[in-house]
This record gives structure tokens, C-alpha cells and sequence, in this order.
């Protein structure tokens, strides 16, 4: 089951790296990213990602990121969950 505790933050970033003002504020996990945001091209996805690893402190290795990641909110988001996750279970 995905968690979806940081989806304002995923939100937010993605915002503010897109440029999408109040568009983002309607959308629903489930709502497709890659195809459906024009913002959304390589340099995005390398800005988005540098951004997630700086706000979330997790390291985001590329064979991690494709084109599911960006699919969906809720896969973004999942991956942060993931990372996060991960990142607990390691020790101090």
C-alpha cells in the first residue's frame, strides 16, 4: 500500500520547479504527470529530483528513477516513501 504523507511536499516542489502556480493544487494522487504536464521534459525531471533528495535529506540513485517514477503523483511520491523508508532503517 502507498503512503502518501508527503504528497504537499512533492506538490510543492513540483511547483515550484514547473512553475505551475495553483494548476497542481487540484491534482489527485492518481493523476498522470508524464504526457499530461508540458513543463514536465529531462531537465525538469533532473531539477525535480535534486530538490526531492535536498528537502527529504535521501539519495535518489538513477537506476531508481524512470518513466513510472514520473508516471503518477503517487509514484513520485512512492519513491520519497521508499527512499525515506530506506533511510530509517539504516543505522546512525
Amino acid at each position: 500500500m502507498i503512503k502518501l504523507n508527503h504528497t504537499l511536499e512533492v506538490k510543492k516542489i513540483l511547483t515550484d520547479t514547473l512553475g505551475l502556480g495553483k494548476r497542481l493544487d487540484a491534482m489527485e494522487p492518481d493523476a498522470r504527470l508524464l504526457g499530461s504536464i508540458p513543463e514536465l521534459d529531462s531537465v525538469a525531471v533532473v531539477t525535480i529530483i535534486l530538490a526531492l533528495e535536498k528537502e527529504f535529506s535521501i539519495s535518489i540513485k538513477d537506476d531508481e528513477i524512470s518513466t513510472k517514477t514520473f508516471e503518477k503523483l503517487s509514484s513520485l511520491v512512492n519513491l520519497v516513501e521508499v527512499k525515506l523508508a530506506e533511510k530509517s532503517k539504516q543505522p546512525a
